[in-house]
């Protein structure tokens, strides 16, 4: 992505360098919508982290949709906690959560201010910056592709370098230095759906919520496991 960004509208903002790619930052309002809605436009977006160290841009092609408390799988079905707050918070900014207390994952909070919902980014296609992000792959795990770098939502998040530092963080700031963006000129992708990775009970009825949505054939997209259930 381009290191300078011009705003044309409240709501879509240009990249005016004809020789590049029509990439739009989408403003708040784009993010102020069902997690579903925003879940099935963030795929085929990317997202880029500028850092000293370097920028790594990432195609997402596999994302979930929760919807926070009239939702069982979301981490705000049970209400307010310190953990969830930027998730009732103004929709575009970062929800970062630690799992199991190991791995890192990344949601944009989406929805009305005070609804709690949210995307989780499971999976993308590192666009730039692949050098980087493999490096940041391989200091902590095996990295044995280009497929695998941001194939799952952990690795996702070590691919861009986001962790709890970047909880809360404005994705629609044009300067800032997490930023989504679309390439506008790019065709809706074909999207398949199903049952969320990992989540038990109801949330987990693909019946009810299939809301795991992935670009069709990618092959970033990261394996189906159901929840881990222990058996007595």
């Amino acid at each position: 992505m381009p290191e300078s960004l011009r705003s044309a509208t409240p709501d879509l903002r240009l990249v005016p360098d004809p020789g590049e790619p029509a990439l739009d930052v989408p403003a708040r309002g784009w993010f102020a919508r069902s997690s579903l809605e925003v879940a099935r436009d963030l795929l085929g977006s990317s997202i880029t982290h500028r850092t000293p160290e370097g920028v790594v841009t990432v195609r997402l092609t596999e994302v979930e949709a929760y919807d926070g408390e009239r939702d069982p799988g979301s981490h705000a079905f049970r209400g307010r906690s310190e953990r969830n707050r930027a998730m009732y918070g103004e929709p575009g900014h970062l929800y970062v959560y630690r799992h199991l207390g190991l791995h890192h994952c990344v949601n944009v909070v989406c929805g009305p201010l005070g609804q709690a919902s949210a995307v989780l980014l499971r999976a993308g296609e590192v666009t730039d910056g692949a050098e980087l992000a493999r490096a940041r792959r391989l200091a902590v795990g095996v990295c044995d592709s280009d497929r695998q770098i941001a194939r799952g939502p952990a690795r996702l998040a070590v691919a861009l370098g986001l962790d709890l530092d970047h909880y809360g963080l404005d994705v629609t700031d044009v300067a800032g230095d997490v930023v989504v963006h679309r390439d506008t000129r790019t065709l809706r992708p074909a999207i398949a759906t199903g049952p969320r990775v990992g989540v038990s009970g109801d949330g987990g009825d693909a019946s009810v919520y299939p809301w795991r949505l992935w670009l069709t054939g990618d092959p970033t997209v990261s394996a189906y496991r159901p929840a881990y259930r222990r058996t007595r």
